[in-house]
């Protein structure tokens, strides 16, 4: 799922990054709303309420929004910067670090965030490092999946979802249709997925409150041991391979 880039990948990787981490997500974004009443998986609407708060001559608000931008904005720069040092030495893990620093970050939200909306400062604090994990999330699965697979926001995959709709009316040949379904599947995935999160998240969000990000933090941690464990497996498998050549061979 993380571990495979460039033409190792399968469309079966990238269905299970998909698929879990826009769950994640989706998550995250019904717990922002529902804990600090702003949304902590994409920054487009930042920029709206920015300027709109310059407008009216509110420079403190206008800070508050543009430093939510920053904050995704830093989210992305760590998660790509480390997995560029990792993977100096270990490609196969350049993956880990990053991740476990969102897993990190969402459980000591959970733990230590504030429910009191963004005109307080604990607010924006909370608001200010979910959209920290997020941007380390997008940016992760981005350079993973190569850009093929977004999974904090729909806008772009609304957009590339009408346009693929539309191209089923002329791509006519099995080929190029074949992989048209496979890209538009990919993307209902996301979708459906998405706001699965979401209304999963809602729900428990009524028992645990902002605690709902930890179990967001959980689903990343197994998706992070599935990989692990698939990676042992895969390496135990060789190894009896070998081990059986060998073997036959000395015969």
């Amino acid at each position: 799922m993380f571990r495979h880039k460039g033409k190792s990948r399968t469309f079966a990787h990238n269905l299970r990054l998909a698929t879990l981490l826009s769950f994640v997500a989706g998550i995250v974004n019904i717990t922002g709303v529902l804990a600090v009443k702003t949304l902590t998986t994409n920054v487009t609407g930042h920029f709206a309420f920015f300027a709109e708060e310059i407008t009216k001559h509110n420079y403190f608000a206008a800070l508050s929004f543009f430093i939510f931008t920053l904050f995704f904005l830093l989210g992305s720069f760590t998660s790509s910067f480390l997995a560029e040092l990792v993977s100096k030495r270990n490609p196969e893990i350049s993956h880990v670090v990053p991740i476990t620093l969102e897993i990190i970050v969402l459980i000591l939200i959970g733990i230590f965030g504030a429910q009191s909306g963004i005109t307080s400062i604990e607010g924006k604090l909370t608001a200010f490092f979910m959209l920290f994990a997020m941007g380390i999330q997008n940016s992760l699965v981005t350079n993973i999946s190569n850009s093929i697979v977004r999974t904090t926001h729909l806008t772009g995959l609304f957009t590339d979802l009408g346009i693929e709709l539309s191209q089923l009316f002329f791509y006519k040949k099995p080929e190029e249709n074949k992989k048209l379904k496979t890209s538009i599947f990919l993307r209902f995935s996301i979708i459906t997925f998405f706001f699965i999160g979401c209304f999963s998240g809602g729900f428990i969000y009524h028992f645990l409150e902002i605690k709902t990000l930890i179990i967001a933090a959980f689903f990343l941690l197994i998706a992070q041991w599935f990989d692990y464990l698939r990676l042992k497996f895969h390496l135990f498998k060789r190894k009896q391979k070998s081990k059986l050549k060998l073997f036959n061979s000395s015969k």
